[in-house]
């Protein structure tokens, strides 16, 4: 299998990051793996898409090696074409992008599916979901009420009716600029929500009580919940001290996730949306019966889950991905062209 996998910058140093795992994983299998930027993407005369990429030799890799090499003088760098890969993995998260990049890898890998390219997740279906408006295209019983405004007046009301709400920008990830408010301190509301609304529209939750117990990634595959080897892809964040936000970088500890039959009704809940707009690899964010946050451009943290559970979830991703590309040349071999635009 021929990989390519779309990143925020090439130079990363999250050698535990779930996105080089993956590419060393696929490595190991004897796959042959190319690294992409957003920045590094090109139309080309000829009609094909092609990037300024990088990989390196074959050998048996971590992460941590991975980057070692892939950082210095052994790596390959060259320009290549999309038509020559199976698969492109979309791993770049707009909302920590420049405005010009956000919108570039769905734009050029939708011309790349064209060609006969496998792009995952789908961008055609990451393209609704470029900021937190589109957890509210799902069931209303699954997310917490919510109000999305630049209106002050209207975030006042709204406080006044929860008592106690979360206040955080559309755009963004990670836990950045996220205030909880009180009823009780209304009048630090104004400072708050000028802060929140200088780059945009404003989303204002209820406050859920269970979200002071932490929260729940649960890893969703073809709409599924992610299992291998009979074990769950789950993690719990438990926040520290009196800060509200449970994300790693943010302070939150790990813990092993407990699952229930709430979060597996949930993950089932959604499962029809996210198979129509083919999500491919997601993560649900899980606070008591509600969801958080859905996370389709690039969920981490299956290292975590591996950590507590003992198996290497990596590893079920890319045997689908082998599958997807098995079915893929099965269907080129007895298929027409036109036959299979029809599929």
């Amino acid at each position: 299998m021929k990989l390519g996998v779309v990143v925020n910058v090439m130079d990363s140093d999250e050698a535990g990051a779930t996105t080089y795992r993956l590419i060393a994983d696929a490595i190991n299998l004897g796959h042959e793996v190319w690294v992409l930027s957003t920045g590094n993407l090109t139309y080309n005369p000829d009609d094909t898409i092609g990037a300024y990429a990088r990989s390196v030799p074959p050998g048996r890799y971590t992460s941590d090696r991975f980057l070692d090499v892939f950082k210095s003088a052994k790596a390959i760098n060259r320009w290549i074409t999309l038509d020559e890969l199976d698969v492109l993995l979309l791993r770049s998260n707009p909302s920590v992008q420049r405005a010009w990049a956000q919108s570039a890898g769905i734009h050029f890998s939708r011309l790349a599916m064209r060609r006969g390219v496998i792009v995952l997740n789908d961008p055609n279906g990451l393209s609704k979901a470029m900021n937190k408006l589109y957890l509210q295209t799902f069931p209303e019983q699954v997310r917490p009420h919510t109000l999305v405004t630049r209106s002050l007046s209207r975030v006042e009301e709204f406080l006044r009716d929860c008592g106690t709400i979360i206040l955080k920008p559309l755009q963004g990830s990670g836990g950045t600029g996220v205030f909880m408010v009180r009823a009780d301190e209304e009048r630090n509301l104004e400072e708050i929500f000028e802060a929140v609304s200088r780059d945009g529209y404003v989303v204002a939750q209820e406050y859920l009580p269970q979200a002071a117990e932490g929260d729940t990634r649960l890893f969703l595959m073809n709409g599924m919940p992610l299992r291998h080897k009979g074990k769950y892809a789950a993690f719990r964040r438990v926040r520290t001290g009196d800060d509200i936000r449970s994300n790693i970088h943010a302070g939150g500890r790990l813990r092993r996730a407990e699952l229930n039959d709430t979060m597996l009704q949930l993950a089932e809940m959604v499962r029809p949306r996210l198979v129509e707009d083919g999500m491919f690899l997601v993560g649900l964010d899980i606070v008591g019966d509600k969801l958080m946050e859905i996370n389709v451009f690039s969920p981490g943290g299956l290292g975590s889950a591996q950590k507590f559970e003992k198996v290497n979830f990596t590893r079920a991703v890319l045997d689908s991905l082998e599958r997807k590309v098995d079915y893929m040349r099965y269907y080129r071999r007895n298929f027409s062209n036109v036959e299979l635009a029809t599929l």
